[in-house]
């Protein structure tokens, strides 16, 4: 993958019993400014209909810079902070590229 090219970001969350609520409502807040930066094409945040207490962001971003930009960010380290304690593993977000 070469610098230029958009990138597609997964993350998935499991809310820890009783915390579900309260990651939604980070996952709402980190949107509303994550959706207005320079770079970024599409963001959205998914809640699982068969286990609520499940999420997925999925992101689309201009190209690498554009995402290494946002992930220094204030509300995004912010969001970071306070998503950790309410999920039962570490956060992981995988980067891609379309191949089709």
């Amino acid at each position: 993958m070469t610098a230029d090219v958009e990138i597609f970001t997964f993350a998935r969350f499991k809310a820890r019993p009783g915390q579900a609520n309260a990651a939604a409502e980070a996952m709402r807040e980190v949107h509303a400014e994550t959706i207005t930066e320079p770079g970024c094409l599409s963001h959205e945040v998914f809640r699982s209909i068969r286990d609520p207490g499940h999420f997925y962001i999925h992101s689309h971003w201009k190209d690498e810079a554009a995402f290494e930009t946002h992930a220094k960010q204030p509300h995004t380290l912010r969001f970071l902070e306070q998503i950790e304690p309410l999920i039962d593993h570490e956060v992981v977000v995988t980067r891609t590229e379309r191949i089709v």
